[in-house]
């Protein structure tokens, strides 16, 4: 099945095979003559990374790149980028690639117009509002995973790489003007990204969903994402030329991002803290620790997730749902301990610091406290 599809919600999203073809035309749409593509260094020299390149050259819009992106960047990356764009007397962005190139690429674009250094304008208050908007250069977010939802949220993840924090830097014109979402550039993913992005994705729609704030919009949108992971991520995860998978796994993608609009949890409270100090894929610490999180959330939850499970086709309530998502990690090969991924317990009264300050932590469905932080890290363990 070939499915291509136009949305304006949140932002104009151009789905399909071999929608990079449009990249030229849609850094045009945002008044672009001389972009900057930056993505991670993983990616710089991949074909699919030439290839947006060449799109760009033959449009006369030049073959311009940033790649010095660390896989959780920081303010080290964010100076570079800021360097690399105004040096090169750039008027736009391409943000290229998974989590990391979009998020930096993105607040490399938020930057340029600012004087205030970047964790003035943290996800607290109203602290965007200190932003001068007229500087922000316009983004054209290109994914080549399926899991972050970067390409849709309106914020980046920026560690600050002295107190290894991540920071959530947020303000509403980080959103993309185009999103240009092409399943053709995922298909060389390996399994292990595949997995952990998917997971992320499907974490994203699963705290959104159980988060006790009202957004019944975001919840419709979680509920679905759910059931399209739960359908099409195992295809992609077997079969990554599968393109109607990775098409689906592509909308799943957004779909959380959008979503959480609603909220995170404690999956992200925990996972951002551990990714910080260790430097872990962000996805599949998600999926480590999403059982122990489901269980200590389970009182507050545990209706919703029956009637979840009964939308997904999975019977057995709340604790059908449980089972699932364990066989679903079985099936991936997720470590099912945080230290079956190497992480040794040694430094839980920091992790579990972190968690409290992080963000996410406030929209768990069970209020977190410091010793209960601490009790749900060990059982990650």
């Amino acid at each position: 099945m070939n499915i291509t599809a136009n949305w304006s919600y949140p932002t104009a999203f151009k789905l399909g095979r071999g929608r990079i073809k449009e990249l030229a035309a849609a850094c045009s749409s945002l008044g672009m003559k001389k972009p900057l593509l930056i993505t991670d260094r993983g990616l710089a020299g991949m074909a699919i990374t030439q290839t947006a390149l060449d799109v760009l050259a033959e449009a006369s819009l030049g073959r311009a790149l940033f790649a010095d992106v660390d896989p959780n960047p920081n303010e080290i990356n964010l100076e570079a980028g800021i360097k690399a764009y105004r040096d090169g007397g750039h008027d736009g962005v391409v943000a290229f690639g998974g989590g990391s190139g979009l998020d930096l690429g993105k607040c490399v674009a938020f930057m340029v117009g600012q004087t205030r250094p970047v964790w003035d304008f943290e996800d607290i208050g109203d602290w965007w509002t200190r932003a001068s908007v007229e500087g922000i250069a316009p983004i054209v977010a290109v994914p080549t995973t399926a899991g972050t939802g970067s390409e849709v949220g309106r914020a980046s993840v920026i560690t600050n790489s002295k107190t290894h924090v991540k920071k959530i830097i947020f303000h509403p014109k980080f959103l993309p003007g185009v999103v240009i979402a092409d399943p053709e550039l995922t298909t060389g993913m390996p399994k292990a990204i595949t997995a952990g992005t998917g997971m992320d994705a499907f974490a994203h729609c699963l705290e959104a969903y159980c988060s006790p704030f009202f957004h019944p919009m975001s919840q419709g949108i979680a509920l679905e994402g759910m059931r399209l992971v739960k359908e099409f991520l195992p295809r992609a995860y077997h079969e990554g030329a599968d393109l109607e998978a990775r098409t689906n796994m592509m909308a799943a993608a957004a779909m959380g991002a959008v979503a959480f609009q609603k909220g995170l949890g404690a999956i992200h409270a925990l996972s951002h803290p551990i990714g910080a100090v260790y430097n872990t894929h962000h996805g599949m610490t998600n999926a480590v620790v999403m059982p122990p999180v489901l269980k200590f959330n389970r009182p507050a939850i545990e209706e919703k997730i029956a009637r979840a499970a009964a939308y997904l086709g999975i019977s057995g309530g709340f604790d059908g749902f449980y089972d699932y998502v364990l066989s679903l990690r079985a099936e991936l090969h997720v470590p099912q301990t945080l230290t079956a991924m190497g992480i040794q317990p040694d430094r839980i009264d920091q992790l579990s610091a972190m968690a409290m300050d992080d963000p996410s932590c406030g929209g768990n469905p069970v209020k977190m406290t410091l010793e209960k932080t601490k009790q749900l890290f060990r059982d990650c363990f």
